[in-house]
């Protein structure tokens, strides 16, 4: 992995403090904001309209066919967007309140379809069957931002690792790449805060990305909860990729589906 020469960048380089990033919010705030921001994991591109997933898209050279995630900042929030069963609403909640990073693939809630900015931002950051993998407890810096912004005027903040598509940042700024830092608006740097998360790890050996479990079948449609006595349900649950949590959240998954699958790989 290259390392950036962040002098060259020190105009829009800035620490997080441990408090909401007032610029952070403001730029997503915004007409296509685009921002790079630590996480539990590593570093992610935040946006929050079309221009500004374009903007994502083009920094990273990704196809426009793999949506970014929606980042979440309150179980309500989650319940208003995303259609869910009394399951999955239980896994959520438990990943919330032990302060697991959880993502998964579920449909829109037709009442969650009308916070998504009306601008073809729909178009970028939901797959072919009109689903998106929403996300909770994924660090402290995008969760201030993506709260403000739900909080004040019910703006949604999308995103994707700040890296070059199939490589990754190592957890460091430093490894975001040449081509986002020189596309995005801000850059809040947050080293300490990523190392802490994975503190016995080196950055050869930590997780770079969180688990995301798919909800639907092959069309979207959402699954239904498994009876307790039920046994070789398909289709099931699929954990599609594994990383930070991923022995608890399997054992979430035990205790509530008796079928469920492991395929790390099979993206959405």
């Amino acid at each position: 992995m290259s390392l950036i020469n962040l002098d060259q960048y020190s105009d829009k380089l800035r620490h997080w403090d441990g408090e909401l990033h007032q610029e952070g919010y403001e730029r997503l705030s915004g007409e296509g904001g685009c921002i790079v921001v630590p996480t539990k994991v590593g570093y992610i591109i935040g946006t929050s309209d079309r221009k500004g997933l374009e903007r994502k898209f083009d920094a990273k050279k990704r196809a426009l066919n793999k949506p970014g995630v929606v980042l979440v900042s309150s179980m309500e929030q989650l319940r208003e967007l995303a259609q869910l069963t009394p399951n999955i609403e239980k896994l959520y909640q438990t990943c919330w309140d032990k302060d697991e990073l959880l993502g998964c693939i579920l449909p829109w809630s037709e009442n969650g379809k009308q916070y998504i900015p009306q601008d073809g931002s729909d178009e970028l950051m939901m797959d072919r069957r009109g689903t998106s993998c929403f996300v909770i407890k994924f660090g402290v810096p995008g969760e201030q931002i993506s709260k403000a912004l739900w909080d004040d005027h019910k703006g949604l903040m999308f995103a994707s690792s700040a890296n070059p598509s199939g490589k990754g940042n190592r957890g460091l700024v430093e490894g975001i790449g040449e081509r986002i830092a020189e596309e995005a608006d801000l850059i809040i740097e947050g080293n300490d805060y990523v190392a802490s998360i994975q503190p016995e790890e080196t950055v050869e050996t930590r997780y770079e990305q969180g688990v995301m479990v798919s909800f639907v079948d092959e069309e979207g449609t959402l699954l239904e909860d498994q009876a307790p006595d039920s046994r070789q349900v398909e289709p099931c649950p699929v954990l599609i990729r594994k990383g930070l949590y991923v022995d608890e959240i399997m054992a979430h998954l035990a205790k509530d589906w008796n079928s469920w699958d492991y395929r790390h790989g099979q993206y959405y």
